[in-house]
């Protein structure tokens, strides 16, 4: 999709390492697609640990992952 594409493409540009994922959560994403365009961005967690208390990412990581976010927005918005 555009955003899939606008998101890996503004991963490449800031220099990050991505792949696509499929997401077996039932995440927002998930009911969202069904009238809009959508994708989602995650970054590295610690010991690869998720919706728990003990999640931790750096501060490092969430800026580039909001990085990631405002470019793809940016892109799309064109």
């Amino acid at each position: 999709s555009a955003v899939i594409e606008a998101v890996a493409g503004a991963a490449r540009q800031n220099n990050l390492k991505g792949h696509r994922m499929i997401s077996g959560a039932g995440h927002d994403a998930q009911i969202l697609s069904r009238c809009y365009r959508s994708g989602m961005i995650f970054i590295p967690s610690r010991n690869g640990i998720s919706h728990h208390p003990d999640e931790f990412s750096t501060d490092d990581q969430i800026v580039s992952g909001v990085q990631v976010l405002l470019d793809a927005v940016r892109q799309l918005a064109v």
